[in-house]
């Protein structure tokens, strides 16, 4: 890599290391103090930037495992996606059965294993490709592929069947 700043290469990436780090603890503050550990961590590898072939990967993976880290300390399980979609254009009605048909897909989201889970957020949220998710989370591509068709496989199967 070259010619790497901090303020161009790496600052960019603070919103969607606060959504990872927001959906893991599911607090705004502890989000908040994930995304400015990771910051710093990067910042202290600052001299090992050009060895890294991929920082952004680097990034979200110290985010990840910091937000990991807290909630494991804490004692607590991660509960939901995100906030509930709004949807103004629809009826009343409609909005409400398609809030009752995102919470049923998030609440069956959060019931998979945890990598699985962050496996989909990267690839279905964020958009990231299996080799990006792949150097993230330390497993090789096969592996992402695997565990993304197996959670969504079991979501699929537990939508048909009405859970």
């Amino acid at each position: 890599m070259e010619n790497i700043s901090f303020r161009t290469t790496v600052l960019p990436l603070s919103d969607r290391l606060f959504r990872l780090a927001l959906r893991i603890t599911m607090n705004r503050a502890e989000a908040e103090d994930v995304v400015q550990d990771t910051l710093l961590k990067v910042w202290e590898h600052r001299n090992e930037w050009e060895q890294i072939n991929n920082l952004e990967a680097f990034a979200i993976a110290t985010c990840r495992n910091r937000a990991l880290d807290i909630v494991k300390r804490a004692g607590r399980k991660t509960e939901n996606l995100d906030e509930m979609a709004h949807f103004s254009s629809q009826t009343p009605h409609e909005q409400l059965e398609a809030n009752e048909q995102i919470s049923l897909v998030r609440r069956l989201v959060d019931e998979l294993p945890e990598v699985q889970r962050t496996i989909m957020l990267l690839r279905d949220i964020e958009g990231k490709t299996y080799q990006e998710i792949a150097e993230m989370l330390d497993i090789n591509e096969t592996q992402v592929k695997v565990y993304l068709h197996r959670a969504r496989t079991k979501i699929k199967e537990k939508l048909k069947n009405g859970l």
